[in-house]
């Protein structure tokens, strides 16, 4: 699968996840991912890989069959095979989750119900994301993943 989109983000985040891995969070606050303890908790979990990008602006997300020279990787897993891609301020909160396309920042892709490892790179304002599948599905990280 290769496919590119832009995304503008006014948080300096880009998330990644599975719109059934977030349903427990949909009534919590907006915001409820820039508490870091929260972001890490749900990274570890498998639910949601956050890349916190150090500046607003536009991104090029580049989605890749692989990558073999990557900044890093996080893992989540795939329960319903919808998967975002996107700012982080569309991250599911507040009532609401990223389900019409024409009001979001990001995209969709579709993947086989499965855990995954999810491989990172960023060039300038190219971001590099690939999908492979994995045995593991959580992570154990101890601060925000910085790119």
């Amino acid at each position: 699968m290769n496919m590119n989109f832009n995304i503008f983000t006014d948080t300096a985040t880009i998330v990644i996840f599975d719109l059934q891995s977030l349903k427990h969070r949909i009534t919590d606050t907006a915001d409820w991912w820039s508490i870091e303890e929260d972001e890490i908790d749900e990274i570890n979990n498998g639910n949601a890989v956050f890349l916190n990008l150090g500046c607003d602006g536009e991104y090029l997300i580049n989605v890749v069959e692989s990558l073999n020279d990557y900044d890093g990787v996080a893992y989540i897993n795939v329960s319903s095979g919808n998967i975002f891609i996107g700012a982080g301020e569309d991250t599911t909160g507040g009532d609401l989750e990223p389900d019409d396309i024409n009001s979001i920042s990001g995209s969709f892709i579709k993947l086989p119900p499965e855990n995954y490892a999810v491989k990172f790179k960023r060039i300038d304002n190219n971001i590099y994301i690939s999908f492979s599948l994995s045995k593991e599905s959580k992570n154990n990280i101890k601060e925000s993943i910085r790119l």
